[in-house]
């Protein structure tokens, strides 16, 4: 078996990789750091080809393909992303507009390339890593917020598409809340509540994916969470989702 990951250079990709390579899957790792992603190879005792790749440009995923795509691919991770804190009209639009890139256009493109190539071969499995967030408004993370419905979004939609097809083709979705990664630092805030390790979060979503889970969210508190959120109006959810993504600031002037 073989898996593709992407973003596997720190955080939770990273710790996909490892524990993946602790099962016996060969791996397909990319990152726009070499660097990073030669260093993690020299940790794993499966076959790990390295790929450096930029999502945030136009054609990166389409790259990204070209160069694994007869690599036999069975599992496809698409762990890549990062946020933006601030208000929406004060965040820098390019850098937002290179995380839409990577959080929502080369997931999409990955995707649906590989569904195409996992359907025609009978077999596959793609696991899309989302937030918590992705079920909530997210006001001065907004679009980071949106990006990640949009990838709920997409995963349920495609998962009732395979399941009306009886496809063997399977897409899992994991929603987890804070995790110790440098996400935080890469967004500009801090956490107000406790985070998971990157190595639980990692382990928790390959289990679950592999057992052919399609919404992952660990912890009791966020499985909660994300029920709770479906039943409150959206004026007094985006009320309390500011009151803790203002928290994140640390005080600082927003």
């Amino acid at each position: 078996m073989k898996a593709l990951i992407t973003g596997a250079s720190s955080g939770i990709g990273r710790d996909m990789a490892r524990y993946l390579s602790s099962k016996g899957f060969d791996l397909v790792l990319t990152a726009r750091s070499r660097e990073k992603l030669e260093k993690l190879k020299e940790e794993l005792d499966t076959d790990v080809k390295i790929v450096c790749a930029d999502l945030a440009d136009p054609d990166g995923a389409f790259e990204l393909y070209r160069q694994c795509r007869d690599d036999g691919i069975d599992f496809l991770i698409n762990n890549a992303g990062y946020g933006l804190f601030g208000k929406f009209d004060k965040t820098d639009l390019y850098d937002e507009l290179d995380m839409i890139n990577v959080n929502i256009r080369s997931l999409h493109i990955l995707t649906k390339i590989f569904l195409r190539d996992f359907k025609k071969r009978g077999s596959g499995r793609i696991l899309n890593v989302a937030s918590s967030a992705g079920f909530m408004t997210g006001p001065l993370m907004a679009a980071y917020y949106a990006s990640k419905n949009y990838v709920v979004r997409l995963s349920l939609a495609i998962y009732e598409e395979l399941r009306r097809e009886k496809s063997p083709v399977k897409i899992s979705v994991f929603c987890p809340g804070p995790v110790d990664t440098n996400f935080n630092e890469r967004a500009g805030v801090r956490f107000g509540i406790s985070s998971i390790s990157s190595q639980y979060a990692a382990e928790y979503a390959i289990d679950n994916a592999l057992n052919g889970k399609t919404v992952i969210i660990p912890t009791l508190g966020m499985k909660l969470g994300t029920i709770g959120s479906r039943f409150l109006p959206f004026k007094m959810l985006g009320a309390m989702t500011y009151n803790i993504q203002h928290k994140k600031s640390g005080g600082k002037k927003i």
